[in-house]
């Protein structure tokens, strides 16, 4: 379900999820109880966020990739196990 924005005049904005067809324009506010309406936006990630910033890792990595400073250094940590050869390999 997504979150929607609402706001107190004397508490501040707050956020409240709901289905998007039984979103109310009004709540009351968990913090003194006035009724908060609902702002405009379309958004349903918030900037800032876990997910936002998620997206914005992935989406940079597409025009800048990791930069490798030298190569993988050949012989540690082998492993004898036969089912580790199945595994695809960096």
């Amino acid at each position: 379900m997504p979150l929607y924005e609402f706001r107190c005049r004397d508490c501040g904005s707050f956020d409240r999820s709901f289905a998007m067809a039984e979103v109310p324009a009004a709540v009351d506010c968990p913090g003194c109880a006035a009724t908060s309406r609902r702002q405009p936006g379309g958004a349903f990630i918030r900037p800032g966020s876990a997910a936002a910033r998620l997206i914005d890792a992935t989406t940079r990595t597409a025009s800048e990739p990791a930069v490798v400073g030298a190569p993988a250094a050949r012989g540690a940590a082998l492993t004898r196990n036969p089912l580790h050869h199945k595994l695809p390999r960096p």
